[in-house]
């Protein structure tokens, strides 16, 4: 019996709009590589008709059908943080949570976020200019992205919203957390953009159903790096118009695997199988 017990596992995703998500895949096919019956469920608010009030009643359904963890995306990630028992550092810093553990009775929260756009960045923009960058988009993704570009070593970041206070308040709360960095709010991008050496793009513009780019595209300069979060697609406008100027870029699938993969260690306890996951993502991306 206690074979089967570790044998078999069961998780899922909380969010709004999530049946494209390519998160479930991820990991049921590295849990079947591992020889794990791994059931990864989708819990859309809008398909079970319910709004982000119903997340505690959600969890607590999650708890007593035995799930070991649950992924928490937009809209749920700071609203879960009220339901949680403990928070990461990372979690708290950031104040938001993308994973959730659940066991021993107890809601242990998580951010692997940020973690998957540090390494994703890290394998796919070596030596890049980390002396200033612009990064475009202060909600959950911008949190994370400018708390792994920090962490990474970034000396100055300049962040642009189109809510002006959301972006200056991001700024607040990285400069307590990185004091030795220089972090404001932007007012006019062209000139950030003339003094930026890269651009991190973490708003939603450039997927299918938000066409365009987030930026006028001349504002692009063969100088420039350009990292992306929006992974489907892969070649986003912006990269597109990058590349065509000659920027270096990063795709967001990098990150969307390695949250992934620091999500599955997390639930599941094993060690998951990099190489293995990045292949299997980019069969479902190409």
């Amino acid at each position: 019996m206690a074979e089967t017990l570790l044998k078999s596992l069961k998780a899922g995703l909380i969010g709004s709009g999530i049946q494209a998500s390519l998160t479930p895949a991820m990991h049921m096919e590295e849990g079947a590589a591992q020889g794990l019956d791994y059931d990864y469920e989708l819990i859309d608010l809008i398909k079970l008709n319910a709004s982000p009030a119903d997340l505690p009643r959600l969890i607590k359904d999650a708890e007593a059908r035995g799930l070991a963890g649950l992924n928490i995306t937009h809209p749920c990630k700071q609203l879960v943080i009220a339901l949680l028992d403990e928070l990461s550092p990372e979690a708290r810093a950031l104040g938001a949570v993308n994973t959730v553990v659940l066991k021993d009775n107890r809601r242990f929260g998580h951010n692997t976020d940020w973690w998957g756009f540090a390494e994703s960045f890290r394998r796919g923009l070596p030596q890049a200019d980390l002396s200033s960058v612009v990064q475009l988009g202060a909600g959950g993704a911008g949190v994370a992205t400018a708390y792994a570009i920090l962490m990474l070593g970034l000396k100055r970041l300049t962040v642009f919203d189109r809510e002006h206070e959301r972006a200056a308040d991001l700024a607040e709360t990285m400069s307590a957390l990185f004091p030795g960095a220089s972090i404001t709010a932007g007012t006019d991008l062209e000139a950030a953009m003339t003094e930026a050496a890269g651009l991190i793009h973490a708003t939603p513009t450039g997927m299918a159903k938000y066409p365009g780019t987030p930026l006028p595209p001349e504002f692009l300069e063969a100088r420039h790096w350009v990292a992306e979060i929006v992974y489907f697609p892969l070649e986003t406008e912006l990269l597109r118009q990058a590349g065509q100027r000659g920027c270096r870029t990063l795709d967001g699938g990098g990150m969307a695997v390695f949250q992934a993969v620091a999500a599955f260690r997390l639930i599941t306890g094993r060690e998951p199988n990099i190489g293995r996951m990045l292949a299997h993502f980019k069969t479902m991306t190409t």
